[in-house]
């Protein structure tokens, strides 16, 4: 190589261009910011096709059990024609105990004494009444006398005899209720009871 110029040393001069970095940055950003586009797109399609419920998406394992109704056994309660009741009246009001025995028999309870209530109770009642029974009737005979006379109060004797129970008439007294009132009362006091199976956790 003749001339003015001449090489000296052991290197020579670069004949290539300077690698573009800046453009090559450029591309790679771009790159990540389209599989960022599509992934976010594929997100959006499955929310339209699943109604937005991410668990559908996962599989079935997401999926809660459907919840089962179940009956428990009715509560077996005596039938009116079996209960005994006394009917006394506790008020000034005269006439109370015989129509309200009248009609409980036409209710079909079966009626015992009828007449003023012994001292204890006599004008000393102030609600609508007092059903008394043995503490065995509580939980049988007494919640069928009570569809009856909602308002009464309960009472039960531990020491008291027999089965028959007593129906005190107090001052707020005005009648028995309704008797589609009361026999629909006694229905759901006999109906089976509907339970719900307990779901599962984090459903």
């Amino acid at each position: 190589m003749g001339g003015q110029y001449r090489i000296t040393g052991g290197k020579y001069p670069r004949m290539r261009p300077p690698r573009r970095r800046g453009r090559l940055v450029a591309a790679a950003v771009a790159s990540v910011a389209a599989l960022g586009l599509i992934g976010w797109g594929t997100l959006q399609l499955i929310d339209v096709f699943t109604g937005g419920d991410k668990s559908a998406a996962a599989g079935t394992k997401a999926e809660c059990p459907v919840a089962k109704a179940s009956a428990a056994p009715a509560r077996a309660l005596p039938e009116p024609r079996t209960i005994t009741v006394n009917v006394y009246n506790a008020t000034t009001r005269s006439g109370l105990a015989k129509a309200t025995a009248d009609e409980l028999k036409k209710r079909g309870f079966k009626i015992g004494d009828v007449g003023n209530a012994p001292k204890e109770y006599d004008k000393k009642v102030k609600g609508a009444g007092v059903l008394l029974g043995p503490a065995t009737a509580l939980d049988t005979s007494l919640p069928v006398l009570a569809t009856q006379l909602p308002g009464a109060e309960h009472r039960t004797e531990a020491g008291r005899k027999g089965t028959g129970l007593d129906l005190i008439i107090g001052d707020k007294f005005g009648s028995l209720a309704q008797r589609a009132a009361a026999d629909q009362a006694l229905a759901r006091l006999t109906e089976p009871k509907r339970t719900t199976a307990a779901s599962k956790k984090g459903c």
